[in-house]
């Protein structure tokens, strides 16, 4: 551990190579607040009881700018004592938290994202546990079962972050492992097109009848965006998805002992990808589609000409948004639950657990690790809770005759039509990346957490939605997908958001832009080609690396398995 943690603040180090004189720890204090907080904090300076403020600095590997003016943050400095001063990246390139190892120069609070294993490896981040036994009973109260699943490890069962994604709860809202047309569905009343060979047909038929658009613009049947990092998510992460029906672990399957598999090595998405490349040769598959610019795959999108797409809908959203500013919805999408075949399950709506990994945590630089752990455990309390996502009372929500809080249309409808609503508000800004409970769940007085329940979901539909829902005879637009009761949660959460080596993480890179090339180089050749191009890019793979990892990823999996156990 001590030679990773070297090994991590030379790497750091290195990015600050010919600009640094040395490293020094500019808040050397923060290291006895860390000890303190280990053997019992003697103080509660910055606490709600004193009356006094403490200002936490707070780096946000997500966030955006935030006086901590809106009306919610001041109350949680009200029921707290503690005011976030929050710092963000700058640019998509950002090296803020290499810097901040290499100078060992830490905020009190951080989100890192997928750089905190770099924070751990380098000691920056406190272990919680005794804070939380002592000051956290809410947080204790909102993990419950999945606690366990916090800790960093079985050889270091130490908590360093809580969380960011949601605990528990029901989704009310998925766009499946496909989107299709509605006026695509409406013409052929309705089937939903669940398997790639009705999918396919659905969209070839379609074409045929409309090879163009009333602009008179050539019919896309699909489109992909790949030609930048937007590639995992339309061509990578459908594919385990639809092939396999495996949940979202990013490039990996985990089978039923646990082992991890470098997805694009299975049989079933070889097929996958076989199908994508006869339907590029069709003239089905976007001839542009790997070179496209994201921006002209959402231009694409919003001139109404692509029939599907396999995506996601926070990726593809602005297209949509273009379409519903011209009132033509039929021309948006809807989430479909797309399997190779009827033996496979879309697992759109599976809960894989707890996901751990990301989160918050406290540096050892904090100033006052109490009032750290008091905020985030005020966070994770009933009150905490309704405040970050409903806001106040009287203002942004209103409590019925049955004590159920509730939304009038006109605060609904500007949370969904003003863009700085949020902000300005302070409802919903201040939840993520902090610990929140999921859509549905329940507080003791029956009402959701969120504002995200199944009537608020309902209740917002348009024409289009709300029409199918009627030819399907549901309620949910969610309902038509295999639901989460017919899928076992994991022992394990989702992969993609552990913390890993720095040796994984190397070799993981490098395998991805192998398969990022070899697949495109796959889907646009030949059909005959196909099989040599996919073998080629297998052993490229094998070449660089890929058993080493499937090792490495097998025993963080096996360890984690064995702490929820």
């Amino acid at each position: 551990m001590k030679a990773k943690k070297l090994c991590t603040l030379f790497i750091a180090a290195s990015v600050l190579a010919g600009t640094l004189a040395g490293c020094g720890n500019e808040n050397a204090s923060g290291n006895d607040a860390a000890v303190n907080a280990d053997n019992g904090p003697a103080s509660d300076t910055g606490s709600a009881q004193t009356g006094e403020v403490v200002e936490l600095t707070f780096y946000n590997a997500d966030g955006q700018e935030d006086p901590w003016t809106d009306p919610v943050a001041q109350v949680l400095t009200e029921k707290t004592g503690v005011k976030l001063k929050t710092e963000y990246p700058v640019s998509s390139d950002d090296q803020k938290v290499a810097l901040m190892i290499a100078e060992q120069n830490y905020p009190d609070m951080i989100y890192a994202k997928g750089d905190a294993g770099s924070l751990i490896d380098a000691g920056a981040l406190i272990d919680m546990t005794d804070l939380i036994e002592q000051y956290g009973p809410n947080i204790k109260k909102m993990y419950g079962e999945e606690f366990d699943k916090l800790k960093h490890s079985k050889e270091d069962p130490s908590i360093y972050q809580l969380s960011s994604y949601s605990v528990g709860g029901t989704t009310y809202k998925n766009s499946g492992t496909a989107q299709i047309q509605w006026a695509v569905l409406k013409e052929n009343n309705y089937e939903i097109p669940d398997t790639i060979e009705k999918f396919e047909k659905m969209i070839k038929d379609y074409m045929a009848a409309h090879p163009t658009t009333e602009d008179g613009m050539d019919t896309i049947g699909l489109t992909l965006s790949a030609s930048d990092w937007h590639w995992m998510i339309t061509l990578g992460n459908p594919a385990g998805c639809i092939a396999e029906g495996a949940p979202d672990n990013g490039q990996w399957i985990i089978d039923k002992d646990y082992n991890a598999i470098y997805k694009f090595r299975s049989e079933k998405l070889r097929e996958y990808f076989k199908w994508l490349n006869r339907l590029y040769n069709e003239g089905v598959l976007d001839a542009e589609f790997a070179t496209q610019t994201h921006e002209d795959y959402i231009a694409k999108i919003a001139s109404g000409r692509v029939l599907a797409l396999l995506d996601t809908d926070w990726d593809y959203g602005d297209g949509e948004k273009i379409l519903k500013a011209d009132g033509k919805l039929e021309l948006t999408y809807a989430g479909i639950p797309l399997a190779a075949d009827e033996n496979t399950k879309a697992p759109s709506l599976m809960y894989q657990g707890l996901t751990t990994g990301q989160g918050v945590g406290i540096t050892t630089a904090c100033k006052d690790p109490v009032a750290a752990i008091k905020y985030l455990d005020y966070i994770c309390s009933d009150e905490g809770q309704v405040l970050v996502n409903w806001g106040i009372e009287g203002t942004n929500y209103l409590i019925d005759g049955e004590g159920h809080r509730y939304r009038t249309q006109e605060e609904i409808d500007e949370a969904n039509n003003n863009k700085d609503y949020s902000k300005n508000t302070g409802v919903g800004f201040h939840a993520y990346p902090f610990p929140v409970y999921g859509a549905g769940v329940l507080d003791s007085t029956g009402s959701t957490y969120t504002t995200v329940n199944k009537e608020a979901v309902a209740a917002e539909y348009d024409a289009e939605q709300k029409a199918a829902c009627e030819a399907w005879g549901v309620e949910l637009l969610v309902d038509i997908y295999p639901q989460a009761s017919e899928f076992e949660t994991p022992k394990y959460s989702a992969i993609w958001a552990y913390t890993k080596p720095v040796e994984f993480d190397e070799i993981g890179n490098k395998l991805d832009e192998i398969a990022w090339s070899g697949l495109i180089s796959c889907v646009i050749g030949k059909e005959a080609d196909f099989d040599a191009s996919y073998d080629k890019m297998l052993s490229d793979l094998e070449g660089s690396g890929m058993s080493e990892a499937e090792a490495m990823l097998t025993e963080i999996v096996k360890e984690k398995v064995a702490l929820a156990e």
